[in-house]
């Protein structure tokens, strides 16, 4: 930890972290005019707009206060930020700073009390402090020896992903409210983005807004005629074709687009470019008409799964004939079965049926959906990707979906962010 910069800027949530976790030395306590100060409350962190901490109570020259108490790195931070002028303010009882700058003076004319700790922060967490925001290596702490590891990690890679998965169902909740609490259709529509893989996500998203699943419901029993619906409205039935099977469709979707009065989506929405043929749309959307064939209730069977195993049964099923020889309209190819690949199947658990599971255990208050929806990601294997490779080498433990979806987490909410302070490796290393 040599070369570093003791100029750095302290933060507030530097001040936060030692005040939350009284990791200053609070012997003696005096504000900057010599009143003693006793701190029996240091009372709870607001971390929305107003005081920094709210329901202190404070002892100064032994008179009880009850209030909040605002933090700031100088104590002119405090017309800085035109605290006087804000109501919210009135009831502070103790500026916290780390430097008193300037003399804060209240409307009435007294001094506010003011407690100074530049001189009660212990040098160690200082030097942590400043080494973690100024090193630049890929997550701050990457050189460091952590010293937070099996059930105190286990709890923290817990907890992070609860934050990931309420992320990821705040999507859910969104579209929840447009199909008007429609569990079912709100499955189908994210459930078919996932079949988008990134690339073609938005596309796949658009033509099943464009096609309510309670159309292709009426028609759950005829495999043509879903196919017909989803290429149709997919836009991808608007040229002449050669072989039988396309014609069928075409025919087949034109009936159904007059009675139901469907407009497809653009065809260019869809991208086929320096993709694998596996991946093309059509043979996406071969394998979704098939899934939705033998499955069309597919959110009550996803509720009642009770494993891993079972999930993976449900998404198992082969593309129709046509599309075993081809991958394209009027272009064959080697027959051969085109399945959903295990590592796909995956991605679609982790990333729309384990956020589903745990957002309907929510609303619903089923605490053994939100427990099964955890173990789902116990009980699969963890990605990977650049990022999973690099926590592995910097010995973080990986061993299942659970542990790398908390470490992506981690990464792009703390990491990339420098909150260690708020993280309970960056916290361990502090009071190392």
């Amino acid at each position: 930890m040599n070369h570093l910069d003791e100029r750095i800027n302290i933060s507030e949530q530097l001040l936060y972290y030692v005040w939350r976790l009284k990791n200053f030395d609070l012997t003696a306590l005096k504000t900057t005019t010599g009143q003693e100060v006793q701190i029996i409350d240091f009372g709870q962190r607001n971390v929305d707009s107003g005081p920094d901490f709210h329901q202190a109570r404070i002892k100064i020259d032994n008179q009880l206060w009850v209030g909040h108490v605002e933090m700031h790195v100088k104590s002119s931070d405090w017309n800085r930020h035109r605290h006087q002028e804000d109501k919210a303010f009135q009831n502070v009882i103790l500026h916290v700073v780390y430097e008193e700058d300037e003399i804060i003076t209240l409307p009435n004319g007294e001094e506010m009390a003011c407690l100074e700790l530049k001189n009660r922060i212990a040098p160690g967490i200082l030097r942590h402090y400043r080494y973690l925001m100024q090193a630049q290596a890929w997550i701050p702490c990457a050189r460091n020896e952590r010293v937070i590891s099996g059930p105190a990690l286990r709890a923290w890679y817990e907890r992070v992903l609860v934050e990931r998965l309420a992320n990821k169902t705040n999507r859910i909740s969104q579209v929840l409210e447009k199909t008007e609490q429609d569990w079912e259709e709100t499955f189908y529509r994210l459930l078919g983005r996932n079949f988008g893989f990134n690339v073609n996500a938005d596309a796949f998203e658009a033509l099943l807004i464009s096609l309510p699943r309670k159309i292709l419901f009426k028609h759950k029993d005829k495999l043509l005629q879903i196919e017909a619906l989803l290429f149709g409205q997919a836009g991808l039935l608007d040229e002449s074709y050669e072989d039988d099977y396309a014609r069928d469709l075409k025919s087949e979707y034109e009936y159904l687009r007059r009675k139901y009065s469907l407009i497809p989506i653009q065809s260019h929405l869809w991208k086929f470019m320096r993709m694998r043929p596996a991946n093309f749309p059509t043979i996406r959307l071969a394998q979704f008409a098939v899934l939705f064939y033998k499955t069309a209730h597919l959110f009550s069977k996803m509720l009642a799964a009770k494993s891993v195993k079972e999930i993976h049964h449900m998404f198992e099923s082969d593309v129709s004939g046509y599309w075993k020889s081809h991958y394209t309209f009027d272009k064959s190819s080697d027959k051969k079965s085109k399945k959903l690949g295990k590592n796909s199947i995956e991605l679609i658990l982790i990333n729309t049926v384990v956020p589903f599971l745990f957002r309907y255990g929510q609303v619903h208050m089923q605490q053994h959906l939100i427990d099964r929806a955890i173990s789902f990601l116990d009980d699969l294997p963890a990605e990977k990707n650049q990022i999973i490779k690099h926590f592995r080498s910097l010995s973080f433990p990986v061993n299942s979906a659970l542990d790398s979806q908390a470490l992506l987490q981690l990464k792009s909410t703390y990491c990339d962010s420098r909150r260690c302070l708020d993280c309970a490796i960056g916290n361990s290393i502090l009071k190392s």
